[in-house]
This record gives structure tokens, C-alpha cells and sequence, in this order.
């Protein structure tokens, strides 16, 4: 699962690694972005867009948007096909940016955080869903999730779940609105390769 990111990184490498061409939000930075909070995103439409999201994604059949406290994550074994997710897997797929992300290990009754990031210091993409729900008042939400998959060989040890980290190709692939062809989007959503990433056992010096 993913439950705790962190981003630091400023507009200027977020634009030129994803190559921003509009930007409708802002760079949303933290050290500790948990479910519930606005999280910066990559859509297409045309070009690519910075935008922001709620994390936690509402359906828009949903009756209340509290549902979205539990569908922070979506499983990239099933999210073709759940009714909650298969719509926007189809035509609403974004990339949630972020530095690095949490996982957490169970010691006895303790928990121990580690902090995962990639070899090369730079931002990188969680493949993720977003939805646009209207409530009785109106009020348009903007909602997402990261999906999840298997560990690789680096974080399995810690946890068995792990966050779809997009690379360049893939990302430009899973951004495309215009392809809904299951055969090759779901094969993007795979562990990322261990040797590219690190590790840092508990809190993470966050000086970059």
C-alpha cells in the first residue's frame, strides 16, 4: 500500500521532468502528504496539465465522500474491473508526483518506518486514477488514488505492497486519455526495478 509521500522538489523540475505545458495548481510540498490532503498531479488533455486532486478517491455514484478515506490505493490486480475504479481506468488517468513514499515494517506490536526514493535523487510519477464527484451542494470535488502493486525485491522485505512507479515512457503511455487498450496499460503497472531505487531506514533527512 501507499499511504505517506513525501514531495519536495520545485515547479522547475516537475515541468521539465513531465514535461508541464499548463498548469491549473500549484506544487503541493510536504514531508509527511497523507490521504485526505491536495496532491500535485499530471493529466492530459492535449498537454500535459499540472493539477491538483484530493487523495482519496469519491466515485461519482458515490453518496458521500467519505468513501474516499478508503480508496486512497487501488490494486493494479483488479482495478481494470472494479466498479469503483474501471471507469477511470479507462479514460482518467493521471501521475501523482512525488520525491519518495513510506512504507512501514511490524515489529512485534512496533511499527518502523523506511523511506524509498530512486538512486537518482530526481522526482518521479505514481500511476493513479482521478474522478470528479458533485455533492448536494454542488460543490465539484476533484478525487484521486495511486495503485499498487506487488513489491520488488528491495521493499518486499518490508511490505508486500508497493506504489506503481511510472517511468518516462510509461508515463506518457498511461497519461494518453485517447488509449484505452487494457493490453498495454496494465502491463505498466508492475513493481519498479529494485536496483534504481534506495532505501533509508526510519525518518528521512529531508535536505536535498
Amino acid at each position: 500500500m501507499c499511504g505517506r509521500f513525501v514531495l519536495l522538489a520545485d515547479f522547475s523540475e516537475i515541468a521539465g521532468d513531465f514535461d508541464i505545458q499548463e498548469v491549473s495548481g500549484d506544487v503541493r510540498t510536504g514531508r509527511d502528504i497523507s490521504p485526505g490532503q491536495l496532491v500535485t498531479a499530471v493529466v492530459r488533455h492535449g498537454k500535459n496539465r499540472l493539477v491538483n486532486f484530493r487523495w482519496g478517491l469519491i466515485p461519482p455514484w458515490a453518496k458521500d465522500p467519505s468513501i474516499g478515506r478508503r480508496m486512497f490505493n487501488a490494486r493494479a490486480e483488479t482495478v481494470s474491473e472494479k466498479p469503483s475504479f474501471r471507469g477511470a481506468f479507462q479514460k482518467r488517468r493521471c501521475v501523482i508526483v512525488a520525491d519518495g513514499f513510506y512504507e512501514w515494517q511490524k515489529l512485534n506490536r512496533a511499527k518502523k518506518p523506511f523511506y524509498f526514493s530512486l538512486q537518482s535523487g530526481r522526482p518521479f510519477g505514481f500511476a493513479g486514477l482521478y474522478e470528479s464527484w458533485l455533492s448536494p451542494e454542488r460543490e465539484r470535488i476533484q478525487t484521486c488514488t495511486i495503485i499498487t502493486t506487488v513489491s520488488n525485491e528491495l521493499i518486499a522485505p518490508i511490505h508486500d505492497r508497493m506504489p506503481v512507479i511510472l517511468g518516462r515512457d510509461g508515463a506518457s503511455i498511461w497519461l494518453d486519455p485517447e488509449n484505452q487498450n487494457g493490453e498495454q496499460l496494465l502491463p505498466l503497472l508492475k513493481p519498479f526495478p529494485a536496483e534504481e531505487m534506495t532505501v533509508e531506514e526510519g525518518v528521512m533527512k529531508l535536505a536535498r
